[in-house]
């Protein structure tokens, strides 16, 4: 079986997700293609696991002082571009076609009656999951951005629907925690911004990722530059994470016991909506803008302890190649069975 797997590019979590479903499929002896999109070609890194894969321009958003700028992002949109993409794609070379909402594969294979299942996070939003700041444009764009004939859509808790755990690679090895260690990665906020956040508490060491970051030290705050390497390095140390409500992320940190703090994206209605969950299951700490009083009373709050998720990507390419892929009930039941929450989550409909 041949696999053309689009991914999308603007986030570093899509990439991981690719990552752990990639090495499973390849495990099986599968034949994958890569296909990313959504960021310069050039600012890809750590891809080497990817073969020879390829890139297009895709469709992303423009953000300015941790908010979208709508305005900017519609001037980057290149529409030809992603239709002459469509166009070309030999998708009929493969068998199927995986997308983690990447539109150029989905619509590529729709546009030639390949098979096509769409696995991301934001296929989760076409269920009955919890959600803030949705408008119509929004929904129109979770549903027909990357189409698929059957979308499995992840998540921290099912809401009762049909969605599936998240899907992480292997937890770095073990190490001893620093407690006064903090991961921080907020991509979409400016250095100058973050630097204020954490100026007022030299007690804590927060190492600070950053797309525009040149490694130094500034006292207390450790800038480095984007490692995947030293980047799982420094979450298996910390105690917390604070980072922006993207899904991947926060999924990590919440099976490694990490403390969380989310600052959403402002008018990204999935951001919005991630730091909904994470307050309603309990399972982290939201504030709405960069805001030192937040920080202090998380740093202030008891450790967290690990939510167990299991391992999603070996049973989900049993079922990839089970062939029936038109009900995912029995599998995502299968999984959520074997998940377990700590004692302070507080789980919808106790």
């Amino acid at each position: 079986m041949r696999i053309l797997y689009g991914v999308q590019g603007t986030g570093n979590g899509h990439i991981t997700r690719a990552r752990a479903l990639g090495a499973a499929l390849r495990r099986r002896g599968l034949a994958v293609d890569f296909l990313f999109s959504g960021r310069p070609p050039e600012d890809y890194f750590d891809m080497a696991e990817f073969g020879d894969y390829q890139s297009r321009t895709g469709v992303t958003f423009v953000t300015r002082g941790g908010c979208i700028a709508p305005l900017a992002s519609l001037g980057r949109c290149r529409p030809l571009q992603l239709l002459g993409d469509i166009r070309a794609l030999p998708v009929r070379d493969y068998d199927l076609v995986l997308t983690d909402f990447e539109p150029a594969t989905a619509w590529a294979a729709r546009r030639a009656g390949v098979p096509c299942v769409g696995i991301s996070h934001q296929a989760a939003f076409l269920s009955d999951i919890p959600r803030q700041g949705e408008n119509w444009l929004n929904r129109q764009l979770v549903r027909h951005f990357a189409p698929a004939g059957c979308q499995l859509g992840l998540h921290w808790h099912h809401f009762g629907q049909k969605v599936l755990p998240p899907l992480m690679e292997p937890a770095p090895p073990a190490t001893a925690i620093r407690p006064d260690k903090v991961l921080v990665y907020l991509p979409f906020e400016e250095q100058g911004d973050i630097a204020a956040l954490l100026g007022g508490f030299p007690h804590v060491q927060f190492y600070c990722y950053h797309p525009k970051a040149e490694p130094r030290e500034q006292g207390h705050l450790h800038w480095r530059a984007p490692s995947r390497q030293g980047f799982r390095r420094d979450l298996a140390e910390a105690a917390g994470v604070i980072a922006n409500s993207g899904f991947e992320l926060p999924s990590e940190a919440l099976s490694l016991g990490k403390k969380l703090l989310v600052k959403p994206v402002g008018g990204q209605f999935e951001q919005l909506s991630n730091a909904l969950a994470l307050a309603r299951l309990n399972l982290g700490s939201v504030m709405a803008r960069l805001d030192n009083s937040a920080v202090a009373a998380w740093l202030a709050r008891p450790d967290a302890e690990p939510v167990h998720y299991p391992e999603v990507a070996e049973q989900l390419v049993d079922w990839l190649l089970a062939g029936d892929r038109r009900d995912p009930a029995p599998l995502c039941e299968s999984l959520w069975r074997q998940v377990r929450f700590p004692s302070y989550c507080t789980l919808p409909g106790n």
